[in-house]
């Protein structure tokens, strides 16, 4: 249900795993270049679906969301409340990944805020600690959400450690997105062991990487990132809830 990262490398441990279908959200990017990159890598074994994980509010503030089915491009860096009155605008799917993670994922307030709108909830990541597992399945309990769970995978070799099975043919993107939005049967799992173990200290630490000094130099260093809403491609239709 969500990986960073796609090449070849990707798609082939995704089959091998059984897999038939990965959400490709990389942070960063604009939608209209993860749509093509999302259909460039499926094929008739493999649904690759075009999602966004989008950064709200600043270095201080930020908070993920992750969207699938967009009917045009969303930036990073808007305040949350413009982000979510965005995305209900365009009826997109909305999923809540890494509930209560550090400080950049929704808390118990913005879920309960944001019920209504929010399609399911992640149960389990691999970068996840214990505690921050369990804490997501208390979320998703008391907000009644339906859950997912994804391999996050920054790193190639993390696909396919965490999945979501429904109970349905997901044969296209539209066939995912109403699955979502349905609130259709599946089960959220995950591999065991010392392999699995292994590949979330991995990905636990490239977490010090992804958000310190990455982070630093593309908002503050690097001038305009492509999601960026001062970027030439908004035509400044997001400046009023922009926070930089």
């Amino acid at each position: 249900m969500h990986v960073k990262v796609l090449n070849d490398q990707v798609v082939q441990q995704a089959k091998r795993h059984g897999m038939d279908a990965l959400v490709y959200a990389p942070h960063f990017t604009r939608w209209p270049t993860i749509r093509e990159r999302a259909h460039s890598f499926s094929d008739e074994d493999l649904l690759v679906v075009p999602g966004r994980e989008l950064f709200t509010g600043d270095w201080r503030t930020r908070r993920h969301v992750l969207a699938l089915d967009l009917d045009h491009p969303i930036p990073d860096f808007l305040t949350l409340e413009g982000t979510m009155a965005e995305l209900a605008d365009q009826d997109a799917v909305v999923l809540v990944p890494h509930p209560g993670f550090f400080t950049f994922s929704l808390e118990r307030d913005h879920i309960a805020q944001y019920r209504e709108q929010i399609d399911a909830i992640e149960v389990y990541n691999p970068k996840h600690l214990p505690w921050d597992n369990r804490r997501a399945r208390r979320l998703a309990r008391q907000f009644d959400l339906p859950p997912f769970t994804s391999s996050y995978a920054h790193l190639p070799g993390s696909t396919g450690e965490a999945w979501t099975t429904f109970e349905r043919e997901i044969d296209t993107p539209a066939d995912l997105h109403k699955a979502l939005r349905d609130g259709a049967p599946r089960t959220a799992d995950h591999r065991e062991g010392l392999g699995h173990l292994a590949r979330r200290v991995l990905e636990f630490s490239h977490i010090g990487y992804e958000n310190t000094w990455k982070k630093l130099d593309r908002v503050y260093l690097s001038g305009t990132e492509p999601t960026h809403p001062h970027h030439v491609a908004y035509d400044g239709a997001f400046d009023d809830i922009a926070v930089y």
